[in-house]
Order: C-alpha cells, then sequence, then structure tokens
C-alpha cells in the first residue's frame, strides 16, 4: 500500500480452504477482515487449495486466518506460512497439530491436572465391542473423530442399542469415544493466554453438534454464564493452565462440561474458532468488555509486534 510504514503490516485474513467448514470460514473472513480494517489495511485472501494463495508477500503481510477444520487448524496452513516466513497470529504449526489430534489434547492437559472425562481411542478398522464400551463408559457415549473441526460427526448415543448401530456404522478413521457428562456446557476465550469471560452452551437438542452450531435458534447461550465465581475462576485458571501445557500461542477457546456433582470436565481447545460477530470467542470477549472490532484487532496484535521487531532486527 502506497505510503505504508516500512514497519507497518498489512493484515492479510485468509477464509474459505477445502474443509467441509468452507462456508463457516468464508463468514468468518468477511467480518474479520472488516473488523480489522479499523485499526489496520486489511486484505482477504480466499483460499482454494492446499496452498498459500497468491500475493502475499512475507515482508509487507502479517497472516490472520479464519479457515477451520482440515488444514486450516491442523497445522498444515501455518507449516507453510512458517517456511515462507511469514508472521501470522495464532498458535504454531507444532501447537495447531497438537489441538486438532482430541486424544494427544486430552493427554496434554490430563498430565498438567486439568480433568477429562472417560474415554477411549480407537481405529475404525480395529473398533471395540459395542458391550464392552458401555461397560467401560456406560449407555451414554460421545462418539467424535479424533481430527475434524467444528463437532463434524460427533454422535450422542444413549442407549446399548444405539451404541451397537453407532460402532457398526464407523467404516474409517480414527475416532474419540468420550463418557457423555451430564451437566452444563461451558466455554471460555483467551488473549495472550489469560481466560476472559465464561459463556454457557445451552442447544435445545441437547447436544451441540454442527447443526446446533450454525442454524439459529437451535441453540441458547448465555454470556457470561450463571455460575457461581468458584467455578468460574475454576475454569479459568485450567483453560490457562491448558493453553500453556499444549504450547498454544495469542488465542484460543475451551470447552468444557460443568456436571450435575459440580465437577468440571475438558472437552477441547480450539485455536482457530469461529470469529462471527454472533461466535463463542466473541460472546466471552464481550464478557470483559471487548466488542467485536477491538477482539478482532487484540487477535492480530501479537503477530504484529513480531512483524516489528522482524524488521527492525533486519534493519
Amino acid at each position: 500500500m502506497e505510503g505504508r510504514a516500512v514497519n507497518e503490516p498489512v493484515l492479510a485474513v485468509l477464509c474459505g480452504g477445502t474443509s467441509p467448514e468452507r462456508e463457516v470460514s468464508l463468514g468468518s473472513g468477511k467480518f474479520v477482515a472488516s473488523a480489522m480494517a479499523y485499526a489496520h489495511p486489511s486484505e482477504m485472501y480466499v483460499v482454494d487449495g492446499d496452498a498459500l494463495p497468491a500475493g502475499l508477500d512475507p515482508a509487507k503481510h502479517v497472516v490472520c486466518s479464519t479457515l477451520h477444520g482440515i488444514f486450516g487448524e491442523d497445522g498444515g496452513m501455518q507449516r507453510l506460512l512458517e517456511a515462507a516466513g511469514f508472521h501470522y497470529a495464532g498458535s504454531d504449526a507444532r501447537s495447531s497439530e497438537l489441538c486438532f489430534d482430541k486424544w494427544r489434547t486430552r493427554q496434554t492437559v490430563s498430565a498438567v491436572g486439568v480433568q477429562v472425562a472417560p474415554g477411549r481411542f480407537f481405529n475404525a478398522a480395529k473398533k471395540p465391542a459395542p458391550a464392552a464400551l458401555a461397560a467401560e463408559l456406560g449407555d451414554q457415549v460421545v462418539l467424535k473423530p479424533n481430527r475434524q473441526g467444528s463437532s463434524f460427526g460427533l454422535q450422542l448415543v444413549t442407549s446399548k442399542a444405539g451404541l451397537q448401530i453407532a460402532i457398526g456404522g464407523l467404516r474409517q478413521g480414527d475416532w474419540l469415544a468420550e463418557k457423555k457428562i451430564i451437566g452444563r456446557e461451558l466455554t471460555v476465550g483467551l488473549l495472550r493466554g489469560r481466560a476472559m469471560g465464561v459463556v454457557e452452551i445451552v442447544p435445545k437438542s441437547g447436544v451441540f453438534d454442527y447443526a446446533s452450531k450454525y442454524t439459529k435458534g437451535l441453540t441458547e447461550y448465555f454470556a457470561p454464564a450463571q455460575i457461581s465465581e468458584e467455578i468460574g475462576t475454576l475454569v479459568r485458571q485450567f483453560s490457562e493452565t491448558a493453553f500453556a501445557a499444549c504450547g498454544c500461542r495469542d488465542y484460543a477457546r475451551l470447552d468444557y462440561m460443568l456436571s450435575t456433582e459440580g465437577e468440571i470436565y475438558f472437552l477441547e481447545l480450539n485455536t482457530l474458532p469461529g470469529m462471527k460477530e454472533t461466535s463463542l470467542l466473541p460472546m466471552s470477549a464481550a464478557c470483559v468488555g471487548l466488542d467485536f472490532n477491538a477482539l478482532c484487532c487484540e487477535l492480530v496484535a501479537p503477530a504484529v509486534e513480531r512483524f516489528r521487531l522482524g524488521r527492525t532486527l533486519k534493519k
């Protein structure tokens, strides 16, 4: 951009991608690019393949990705950006790859004292007998692909017969089976490793699947969640601990279940959460006084700082 100071980047907002979440990403990208423009010159790039879009320049651009799912959150795009010398917002390739793997993430956060629901990892080619799985986890089980975003493939099974049908229908891939925790679903966003407000998610179907996430009217949200100060403090502490243990950077969103007995169970860590104005991360930010435009600027601020420092060191 003519007149741009050498240390001042143009923000390149990536959206689209090749995963099933392409349409969600296109929406996020549009909102983020518009919000970023209040503080920085911004350009939006629609990603149509598993490659960097044409026109990006590491000497000019700081990248803010709103890609979701495979080749968005799994470290694929991040590895390309790093190899090409770009500064970008969000977690690096190693952390992104870890957090996209639900089983590895569970193991990582459990090792630092964050409680997870009883669960089992398996490949569809060697799937467990439904009766054995029910004996281990109970009749109510949540089945989900181990490496997939936005609740794609998630199934809530509520009976032994239903579990037999669900397990029998798995044909390929790695899967995670978790004991269904009865209670309230909570989520919290983090900025620079610090937790913001806790939000409660109340899907009318009882499960926060893809339809509940993206179909208007199927889910209620309470921001902030109506929980005790003690529970809120614990959720935030667990989130900051998990964020650090997984090597995350800049921002993320973490999801939990609060059981009817008052126990907090980690569900997953999302390194590139949805970024429409009505998405969960903006709801969490609003709880601490950050509107959508301010949040978007905060998301990219550390990457802008890294860009400026890199340009200064090259002088």
